[in-house]
């Protein structure tokens, strides 16, 4: 019954059928009259044929198709077998779709699928728990209708999903989540709800405990310093005392140090908003540097400077003086004696750019994407020597990153390197 039916069987009967019609006509005497009626009954069988097809696809709930004969044997049987195809497609669908979703239920992040226009989906159930969506009475609707913040929507407006947005859960404003939105498919999104609270909660344990130490710390130095440079100017010349007190008054120095960059990069990572409205006079700042610059160089180091004037921006003075102070310091720092160092600010294609080149020992590849984390130095021994802290880069990055930029670090090893940030052209007077 389910064999395909070919085309020289149906062209044979047909044929057969034409012929019999044209005997029967020869033998009445009325060949037109006999085609005619052989004809009006063909009609009248391919009509019904028609008829239990239309039935037994919208009417009929068996699987199987009705018996066919003739040319419809094969369409029937046609049908039948391309109707099993869909069903196997159907069921290997049903089962993907069932392991997606049960893996999707399984991440520990809220998921909620969006087409094109931003209408939910489909969400899991850590999406209804953290966004407040409920499933599937919210089938079909735009997500910030439901998800009603206005930095969500300015986020959404934007367009610019590279970064992530943290806002608070609008189930519970005790609860922050980190929303990513990922494209996918044929211009579908894939939004993505982390619970990020338990992350902020220590990340300003951290801040705090930092500052409080650095504050509580700079007091009792200060009076270790006082008392040890009055003890060294009490001891004679050659008093077995004076080397001693002299190596305490070092790492007194070096820890005030310490303490004091601390306090700076918990005062830039606390001002997350600042006030991008003032002119920064940069021919000003730029001396001031150059002069601070010449004094640690003592003359033992080339340090030149290109600068490209008037070329002021908007900022913070204090902020973008520590950033290119430290970077000027960190040149000489870990150049030899004799080395050259070449500060630039001048306008590039993107705004204008500050960078600091010298001619020192290099970083390895390795070590250049950790440079900025707090407290990571490539060579600890030679840190000590040099009085090297590992947080000059953490607040360089800190601050250029307040003013729209990026710390960019280009080195080789024994060569040198050159450390860079460009302000934005909106920044720029």
């Amino acid at each position: 019954m389910f064999d395909s039916y070919s085309g020289y069987r149906l062209f044979s009967r047909l044929a057969f059928y034409l012929l019999g019609c044209l005997l029967l006509g020869l033998l009445t005497g009325h060949v037109w009259l006999v085609f005619s009626i052989g004809a009006s009954v063909l009609l009248v069988w391919h009509y019904r044929q028609l008829l239990r097809l239309n039935h037994w696809l919208w009417k009929d709930r068996r699987l199987t198709p009705p018996q066919g004969s003739g040319s419809w044997e094969g369409v029937f049987n046609g049908i039948y077998r391309l109707q099993g195809k869909n069903r196997k497609r159907v069921s290997q669908l049903a089962g993907l779709l069932g392991r997606f979703r049960q893996g999707a239920e399984a991440l520990p992040d809220a998921a909620v699928v969006l087409d094109a226009a931003l209408n939910i989906v489909w969400c899991n159930k850590l999406a209804q728990l953290m966004l407040g969506l409920v499933w599937p009475q919210d089938n079909g609707q735009r997500v910030d209708n439901l998800i009603r913040h206005p930095d969500f929507s300015a986020y959404l407006k934007s367009g610019q999903f590279d970064e992530p947005l943290a806002l608070p859960s609008p189930v519970s404003e005790k609860r922050m989540l980190e929303i990513r939105l990922i494209a996918y498919g044929e211009q579908q999104m894939l939004l993505i709800a982390r619970d990020i609270t338990r992350v902020r909660q220590l990340e300003g344990m951290r801040k705090d405990f930092v500052a409080n130490v650095s504050h509580e710390l700079k007091t009792p130095l200060t009076v270790l310093q006082g008392y040890l440079e009055v003890m060294q100017s009490m001891a004679e010349p050659d008093d077995p005392n004076q080397r001693p007190l002299s190596l305490m008054q070092q790492q007194a120095s070096r820890m005030q140090s310490m303490v004091e960059q601390l306090l700076a990069l918990s005062r830039i990572e606390d001002s997350a908003e600042i006030n991008l409205e003032k002119v920064v006079d940069m021919d000003k700042l730029l001396s001031i540097l150059r002069s601070e610059a010449q004094a640690l160089a003592r003359d033992q180091y080339e340090v030149q400077f290109e600068l490209e004037s008037p070329l002021n921006i908007h900022g913070d003075e204090l902020q973008l003086r520590s950033a290119c102070s430290n970077l000027i310091s960190n040149a000489i720092r870990y150049t030899e004696p004799g080395g050259k160092i070449v500060v630039r600010w001048q306008r590039v294609a993107k705004g204008a750019m500050f960078s600091v080149t010298d001619s020192g020992i290099g970083i390895a590849p390795q070590h250049i994407a950790r440079l900025t984390e707090r407290f990571y130095r490539v060579d600890n021994a030679r840190s000590r020597q040099t009085g090297g802290s590992g947080l000059g880069l953490a607040i360089v990055k800190h601050a250029v990153n307040h003013h729209h930029s990026e710390l960019v670090i280009a080195s080789t090893l024994g060569k040198g390197s050159t450390f860079s940030f460009v302000i934005p052209q909106h920044l720029i007077v």
